[in-house]
């Protein structure tokens, strides 16, 4: 019996513990994904009312081939950003650019997109190059890829830039006339046109990136990790290309028209390209273009001439292509196209060791003679100075010679790109760099102009790739940061810490606020010279008055002010242009004047209709009891009585007024807190970035209330 009840036990244990680890075996791990609201063909509704997209239907087929239980969300771009950081969600997929800020912030997973920006305008506007921009206004959602192409190249094209925060709104403002062009990724605005969209892109995209599958950095390692084994599936057996062709999303390729690319280059320029101990050449250019080559299909042959030779051979067409460290400039550009810059660059100056206490600033160059390459800009730059500084320029064609000149007393310094001497110097040259380096400009790879733009195409896309997988930084750091300490950095200010964002952005802050006081200022103003009119219209004896008051009043005062805003700037344009069928655009500011006007001007006239009625009725009946007229009563006797009962209430409005101007921001408006958001979406510390925001706006507002509170006082 002992053994039978024994059995029994085992039997239901092993029973009970078996569906234990069995549920725990077959339990699924829940992931919480955030992605944008709309932004088609990637997320968005479609006329059933369920979300799809490139990214949505991706992201499905990844978590169902790792056994995940997707939770997705669509709060919209800057949200889902935001809520990744605070941890309500795991990841974010949302169309979102690879770029070397949100690399410090987030890791990603294999670049599943090639993103591509271009300009876009409506029909009947057609542009077709961004010069033609000069003097206009360019849309771009904050925080993208767009906005950044604009800033950088606004001072070479003289337009403006307005700021978005989502792709509606922007194409709203293009539609109105609010702004002349709008800038978006490639294949969302070629959808929205496919949609009957009155939009017209009449230029080429610009290949920047990849867009990339994001967790918080150094955390969910195992999701990225299951992203990239399902992506590569997904990739391999076809079903990625069928997703893109489902929404009309295949990116366009360029494709190789010749078998082999021939390839000129310098043959000493370390550690860009230069000769290893295996007599094999090698450095960033050559790993760099060769992974490029890998990615994009097509073969390549290098000659490694020297950079003259490779210039002549170039512009022969004895070379298909050159791949140098070949710095950017105009004079070049009338010979050469080239491709996106894929370096930043200075020149220094270097000196035999022994002379580092002999040269301290330009000026002791004075009768020496400084070597350069030929056709280099550190030759371009030392012949623009030599006069300036009464030195001697002599011409090298290659690096060896210019080095060995240097240390044989030939020359008593020489000019090269920064990274190659400090290789140089990191590699046992006796050479110091004493004087500030001079900024130089960009690397590119360059084709005769006019020829192989299918090369320069396949460069750009390639380069694309390598920057968003990582690939390209540790081509980098292969030849610069573990050779010498150092990697290809902007000189810029830090702003991971409190005081590198204000030293970085004061001008930008200031800007910011000063258009935050100027809209509360004048807008206050106005409201209060409206809202006294319509105060006194209220408690009028004429019926007829108080009844456009009080539809004034209450038609404001039950509209939300960013509602009324957004329908001020883009409703009624849209409507005038439906009637008259002519674009009538409203500028920002006037727009955030009239919106915040209105607002604080029914409030106001509720204010001052209750300091009138505050005032005792006698006094209205002892003046008119005198012969003196209603209006010459109010003017002299119950207004200035019901402005001193109504100051309190009066300097609490204009401080609601004040804080009431952030939300004039959603019309694109660059006031204060748009401002900060601008330069929060560059560098994501939004705890800094707000905690700044938020004291200038408390130092202000404790400041006017100061001044408000001394006008009450004398008013009293």
């Amino acid at each position: 019996m002992k053994k039978f009840i024994l059995s029994l036990l085992t039997f239901f244990s092993i029973f009970l513990f078996g569906g234990i680890f069995s549920q725990t075996a077959n339990a699924q791990v829940t992931v919480k994904v955030a992605s944008d609201i709309a932004y088609a063909p990637f997320e968005y509704q479609d006329s059933n009312q369920k979300w799809a997209g490139v990214d949505v239907d991706i992201m499905h087929r990844v978590a169902a081939i790792n056994g995940w239980k997707l939770e997705m969300s669509y709060p919209g771009f800057d949200a889902a950003v935001n809520n990744l950081q605070s941890g309500k969600v795991d990841a974010v997929i949302a169309g979102m650019s690879i770029t070397d800020a949100r690399r410090k912030v987030f890791d990603f997973g294999t670049p599943y997109y090639p993103s591509s920006i271009v300009i876009a305008t409506t029909k009947l506007n057609k542009i077709s190059d961004p010069s033609q921009l000069a003097g206009k206004t360019v849309g771009a959602k904050n925080g993208t890829i767009s906005q950044q192409w604009l800033q950088d190249n606004q001072v070479k094209y003289g337009y403006n830039i307005k700021t978005y925060a989502d792709g509606v709104a922007m194409l709203a403002a293009l539609k109105t006339g609010n702004i002349a062009a709008a800038m978006d990724e490639y294949p969302v605005l070629s959808y929205a046109a496919n949609q009957g969209e009155d939009i017209a892109v009449n230029m080429n995209p610009v290949v920047i990136g990849y867009y990339g599958f994001a967790v918080m950095k150094g955390e969910n390692a195992d999701l990225i990790k299951g992203f990239n084994s399902a992506l590569a599936k997904l990739q391999a057996d076809g079903e990625y290309d069928k997703i893109l062709a489902k929404y009309g999303a295949t990116p366009s390729k360029a494709k190789p028209k010749k078998s082999v690319y021939t390839i000129a280059s310098d043959n000493a320029f370390a550690p860009f390209e230069f000769q290893a101990t295996n007599k094999q050449y090698t450095g960033v250019d050559v790993d760099l273009l060769n992974a490029i080559a890998k990615h994009e299909g097509f073969k390549i042959k290098w000659n490694f001439v020297g950079f003259s030779a490779a210039l002549n051979a170039t512009q022969s067409g004895q070379a298909d292509g050159m791949m140098a460290g070949m710095t950017i400039t105009d004079a070049r550009k009338q010979v050469f196209d080239f491709s996106t810059p894929y370096y930043n660059s200075n020149l220094t100056v270097a000196v035999a060791a022994t002379d580092k206490d002999k040269i301290k600033a330009w000026s002791d160059l004075k009768g020496a003679t400084v070597g350069a390459k030929t056709g280099t800009a550190s030759f371009d730059y030392l012949n623009a100075n030599a006069a300036k500084y009464g030195f001697t320029v002599k011409a090298f064609t290659d690096a060896t010679t210019l080095y060995a000149s240097l240390r044989d007393g030939a020359v008593q310094a020489i000019m090269d790109d920064e990274p190659v001497l400090k290789y140089a110097i990191a590699q046992g040259q006796k050479f110091v760099t004493p004087l500030p380096a001079v900024a130089d400009g960009q690397y590119g790879f360059a084709v005769k102009k006019g020829s192989n733009p299918e090369l320069t195409q396949m460069f750009n896309d390639g380069y694309a790739y390598l920057k968003s997988s990582g690939e390209y930084d540790k081509i980098i750091n292969k030849y610069m940061e573990s050779k010498q300490g150092t990697t290809n950095k902007v000189n810029a200010v830090d702003e991971s810490t409190f005081f590198g964002i204000i030293k970085n952005n004061y001008k930008q802050l200031l800007q910011g606020i000063g258009v935050t006081i100027a809209l509360a200022l004048i807008s206050f103003i106005l409201a209060m010279i409206l809202g006294t009119i319509f105060g006194l219209f209220i408690v009028s004896p004429i019926r007829a008055l108080r009844i456009v008051a009080r539809i004034y009043i209450d038609f404001i005062r039950g509209i939300p002010l960013l509602v009324f805003t957004v329908f001020l700037f883009y409703g009624v344009p849209n409507l005038i242009q439906m009637i008259t069928g002519h674009q009538s655009p409203m500028n920002e500011f006037v727009a955030g004047i009239i919106a915040l006007t209105l607002n604080a001007g029914a409030y106001i006239a509720e204010i001052i209709r209750g300091g009138v009625q505050a005032v005792p009725a006698g006094q209205m009946e002892a003046s008119r009891s005198l012969g003196v007229s209603y209006v010459r009563t109010m003017r002299k006797v119950i207004l200035p009585q019901a402005l001193k009962i109504t100051s309190p209430s009066l300097i609490n409005q204009f401080i609601i007024s004040l804080k009431d101007t952030t939300l004039v921001s959603v019309i694109g408006l660059t006031e204060l807190l748009l401002t900060g958001q601008i330069i929060m979406a560059r560098n994501f510390q939004q705890f800094y970035v707000y905690a700044i925001v938020g004291l200038m706006y408390l130092i202000l507002i404790e400041a006017l209330t100061i001044i408000a509170r001394q006008i009450e006082r004398r008013i009293k």
